[in-house]
């Protein structure tokens, strides 16, 4: 476990050098674009509609915005995502061909799992952490763009939307989010043709649209966890998603 949350913190890490990253990617394939070979499946992408399924890893975040509100009690809270722990992504997918460079895919997705919020407080040093859990059911609709095929490997890169709802969001706590999301997604990924399949490690990026901060807390009996909203502004959620898929 401990060397999954390290590979997924570096690959969170990477966001800002995501189209460095694709770049070196293609060259590694063009050094080994030297001589052609026996195609695997040669005929696989032609198909109108074809289906699959994929799992992966996932690291979830929050873009929190504090407000330094200060309450009665003279207090002052700021808050932060302290760690990331490593998600479980399963999901089904749709291809529906356009062209040879383009097809629109159908991703309905189930991603677990967690992340955690430290609120501190800016004089007394005291601390109030909570393991913000989530069970995300999303709807993704993605662009692919593959290049041409080469031998048995393809890199694409794919662009959407993914309308999520929130499974598990639990009340009575310092942070509520809201159960809709709405994120915008890119990445990028190589199908490699082997005999029996087609294989597709991707690595994509999501970020939402809106808002997930609940301040309407009408749930709370506990009138002291109000301070923990009041203190934030807003809380924008984030994942990165490393996925393999199976045609």
């Amino acid at each position: 476990m401990a060397i999954l949350t390290l590979l997924l913190r570096y690959i969170y890490d990477m966001k800002n050098r995501i189209f460095t990253i694709f770049l070196l990617l293609l060259l590694s394939f063009s050094a080994f674009a030297q001589e052609r070979k026996v195609q695997n499946r040669p005929y696989i992408d032609f198909r109108r509609l074809h289906y699959g399924f994929f799992f992966g890893l996932h690291a979830q975040d929050f873009e929190l915005a504090n407000n330094g509100f200060v309450n009665a009690d003279g207090e002052q809270w700021y808050a932060d995502v302290s760690s990331y722990n490593p998600g479980f992504s399963v999901g089904v997918l749709a291809d529906l061909r356009i062209n040879n460079h383009l097809s629109l895919r159908l991703l309905p997705t189930l991603h677990f799992g967690e992340k955690q919020v430290v609120f501190r407080e800016q004089n007394s040093g005291n601390r109030e952490r909570q393991q913000v859990k989530s069970t995300y059911m999303s709807l993704p609709l993605d662009i692919k763009f593959a290049a041409e095929r080469f031998n048995n490997y393809r890199p694409y890169i794919i662009a959407g939307v993914n309308p999520m709802i929130d499974l598990t969001v639990k009340e009575q706590r310092p942070l509520l989010v809201k159960k809709f999301d709405f994120m915008m997604e890119f990445g990028f990924g190589c199908d490699f043709y082997l005999p029996f399949f087609k294989l597709n490690p991707e690595l994509k990026f999501c970020f939402s649209l809106m808002d997930v901060l609940e301040k309407d807390r009408k749930d709370l009996l506990d009138a002291n966890l109000i301070k923990f909203t009041q203190s934030l502004d807003k809380a924008v959620a984030k994942m990165i998603v490393l996925s393999f898929y199976f045609e």
